[in-house]
């Protein structure tokens, strides 16, 4: 095998097949790129048995042929190397030789028959806005829970119906909820049949990344029983994720129809305010907000006998009202809301023992929202 490729290109190549392998892997194999040089150029990929990144790109094959050598240990040298065009070969002794304007180096092959086959996809597909779909991730995935114990809320559950698709995410503490465009196209599919899927929300969170400003992306979703898999494709680069198995919580219901008892802030100005007040606060201490015909007060003791309160404007519909947040889960539900003003409603419960949850999501005038966040309030201690 030999082939002559842009340093730049190769270095982006490496960089993205690499990026969704885990830093330590059990099995050290799983630790390779394959590369693949034919007459059609280059590919590469990596595979974990649960994520997959490919990519082919131009170059120049002298010999076609098949490597797997260490994939972050590749992605370093290439995004090191000196600005001339890369020259990769297999010496006698199967390892392999990168050469870069004086710069050399030797680098141990693994053995490509080992390596798993990287899964490919064939099932319903459709498209949906780069931009919009990166920005519904970022909405969404930072609320999905990080304890392994439960694996299911460690997701994002996607559900396509008709010519939309949700992302849903909670931890059991707060739900995120953004609904995007989606274009099935020529899919046979039934429209009142909807498909979902849960999709790791790391994975997700890297397709978000990469794929922001590709156009359009492909989404397809593919496998049955214990290998049901969806791929995400745009441009010359795919991923593929395996799906978390199990029901995830029928958490949509949750949201209230319609409810009069609200009031609307403007979020830089609420943002600011809760990151000084929160300073004098325990970790995991909420903090009490009262919102009023004035405006939204909030206050925070803390240890050491540390107190702080600010109060920002704000307009009340309905009565005043006294809850505890928790800061942190507040200010990421803000920095989602991406609008100038935020609207928190408050709902009701049927059960007077039970805290209601609080509702946030961008105030806008006349279009139905597409971005919603309940969040669960904690017991304030008096």
């Amino acid at each position: 095998m030999k082939f002559h490729v842009n340093r730049d290109v190769f270095s982006e190549a490496v960089s993205f097949v690499v990026k969704l392998l885990p830093q330590r892997n059990p099995q050290p194999i799983l630790a390779g790129v394959l590369i693949e040089a034919s007459e059609a150029g280059l590919s590469l990929a990596a595979f974990d048995y649960e994520a997959s990144a490919r990519t082919t790109i131009e170059a120049t094959v002298d010999e076609p042929g098949t490597i797997l050598v260490h994939g972050r240990l590749l992605s370093e040298i290439a995004s090191r190397l000196p600005n001339a065009p890369i020259q990769i070969e297999q010496d006698e002794e199967n390892g392999i030789v990168l050469t870069c304007g004086s710069a050399r180096f030797t680098l141990a092959s693994m053995p490509v028959q080992e390596y798993p086959a990287i899964p490919e996809v064939s099932g319903d597909a459709g498209l949906v806005p780069a931009e919009d779909f990166a920005t519904a991730i970022a909405q969404v995935a930072f609320a999905a829970s990080r304890d392994d114990v439960t694996p299911v809320l460690t997701g994002v559950q996607l559900e396509v119906a008709g010519n939309e698709l949700s992302l849903v995410a909670t931890d059991r503490y707060r739900v995120a909820l953004r609904q995007i465009p989606w274009d099935a196209g020529t899919t046979t599919s039934s429209a009142e049949e909807a498909t979902t899927a849960l999709v790791p929300a790391r994975t997700l969170t890297e397709v978000g990344k990469t794929f922001a400003h590709s156009g359009d992306i492909q989404v397809a979703f593919s496998g049955s029983g214990d290998r049901e898999i969806i791929a995400f494709t745009a441009g010359n680069k795919t991923v593929t994720s395996l799906l978390i198995k199990g029901n995830f919580p029928p958490v949509r219901r949750l949201f209230p129809e319609q409810t009069d008892h609200y009031a609307v802030v403007n979020t830089a100005d609420l943002v600011e305010a809760v990151r000084r007040v929160a300073l004098v606060l325990d970790r995991s201490a909420p903090l009490r907000f009262t919102f009023t015909d004035e405006g939204v007060s909030m206050d925070a003791s803390g240890t050491e006998q540390a107190r702080a309160s600010e109060s920002v404007d704000a307009t009340l519909t309905g009565e005043e009202v006294t809850l505890g947040l928790n800061p942190q889960y507040l200010l990421e539900a803000l920095g989602a809301v991406k609008s100038e003003f935020a609207r928190v409603t408050f709902t009701s419960s049927e059960n007077a023992n039970k805290l209601s949850p609080v509702l946030i999501t961008p105030q806008t005038s006349g279009t139905p929202e597409s971005f919603k966040y309940l969040l669960q309030p904690n017991l304030l201690l008096r």
